[in-house]
């Protein structure tokens, strides 16, 4: 019999202990150990941050402006946040109260998460979805609790299935539109059909919108500039997709005072401040960034169209997306599992793409496709995968 007292995780919280690992990162150890492959795998930009925005963090350094800022980040900042996000996405907020700038979107959602929720809270979040949304929610001792998107609805979030997953110890609805890992959107009839369950249910919505400047396509104002909304959204966003910032680590949240207050308490004893350095920066991308912000969503654009119309061409079906910079096509035809379709494509193709239940049980039968990559790669790649399912038939 195991003595627990000499068990190494003897020391470690029990829901720790029961988090799975990300189903990203470890299928990219796989992909690191091996040369010569093409990655469709990792959300990250291939851009480089534009020069003007890395000469703006260097000159902040060259000037001294090293220390310490307010918890709530530079005023600066805030003020230009404030006015972007009113002029982009909608709502107007006050930046000395209803602003806060934190070490990425990741920060911004674990902060208002464990403002808000008690232990036994359930959050609705929608599945396939980025994969720390339920980790994090977890860690907070509240309920993850998923609700299903779908191929046939271009895996829109559908109000009635919202509606019925709702309980009594339901709290928070969780949203990120333009999504990872599908691509999809929400249009303007969609979010108000969301709205009203949230007003009729008491919900605090939080939408995560990183990947809204790189929509395509007709853009719908953010959910929190509708009727009845303001007051209960927290809109959180960041520099890391829309200028190729993710090194830079900052983004920010927007909401109700109170529910920044609490925001605040938490960030001062854990981070302090977002890094001064990286705050200079992003001041600089909103005020002088728009240009090279746009030609980037137009390559994606490009992109976007040609990998859907291959991979629909090789008989992967497909959707288009309408925003981020992922699709999200199913293998079922294949008749491979997720993982098996992914590890063959890697080991016999060296092309990487990431399984689909990476984000969630209902991603089975589907793989997502990065397209933050150049279009050389992007065009070997799909010749690569048509060989891979040529050989499968």
């Amino acid at each position: 019999m195991s003595d627990s007292k000499s068990s190494p995780n003897r020391w470690l919280a029990r829901h720790i202990v029961s988090l799975p690992r990300s189903g990203i990162r470890d299928f990219f150890e796989l992909v690191n150990a091996m040369d010569e492959v093409i990655s469709l795998g990792i959300g990250e930009p291939d851009f480089v941050t534009p020069w003007k925005i890395r000469e703006a963090a260097i000159y902040a350094i060259r000037r001294g402006h090293t220390t310490y800022t307010s918890n709530l980040g530079l005023l600066a900042l805030r003020r230009a946040v404030c006015r972007y996000v009113e002029e982009h996405f909608g709502p107007a907020y006050d930046p000395e109260r209803e602003c806060i700038i934190t070490v990425g979107v990741s920060e911004a959602l674990d902060l208002i998460l464990r403002a808000v929720l008690n232990p036994g809270d359930e959050v609705l979040y929608h599945e396939p979805c980025y994969v720390s949304y339920a980790p994090t929610i977890t860690m907070t001792h509240a309920v993850a609790k998923p609700v299903v998107t779908c191929r046939e609805n271009d895996f829109a979030l559908d109000p009635r299935a919202v509606e019925e997953a709702i309980t009594p110890k339901t709290r928070v609805l969780l949203l990120n539109f333009p999504n990872n890992p599908t691509g999809a959107g929400l249009t303007a009839a969609g979010k108000a059909a969301i709205a009203e369950v949230a007003i009729r249910h008491d919900l605090l919505v939080i939408s995560d919108e990183i990947y809204e400047e790189l929509s395509y396509g007709e853009r719908s104002p953010s959910i929190a500039s509708l009727p009845g909304m303001r007051e209960r959204t927290v809109l959180l966003n960041g520099f890391s997709k829309a200028f190729a910032m993710t090194g830079f680590r900052i983004a920010y949240g927007c909401g109700p005072q109170d529910l920044i207050e609490a925001m605040m308490k938490i960030h001062q004893y854990s981070m302090l401040c977002a890094s001064s350095i990286a705050q200079a920066a992003a001041i600089e991308a909103l005020q002088n960034g728009a240009a090279e912000r746009e030609e980037m969503r137009l390559e994606y654009h490009q992109r976007r169209n040609v990998i859907v119309k291959r991979l629909n061409d090789m008989g992967l079906d497909c959707f288009m997306p309408r925003g981020a910079f992922y699709v999200f096509p199913c293998i079922r035809g294949t008749g491979l599992s997720s993982l098996q379709f992914a590890n063959r494509l890697l080991r016999e193709q060296k092309v990487a793409v990431v399984p689909g239940t990476a984000f969630g049980a209902c991603g089975e039968g589907f793989v997502r496709c990065a397209y933050a990559t150049g279009m050389a790669d992007i065009e070997v790649a799909m010749e690569r995968i048509r060989d891979f399912i040529g050989a499968l038939r």
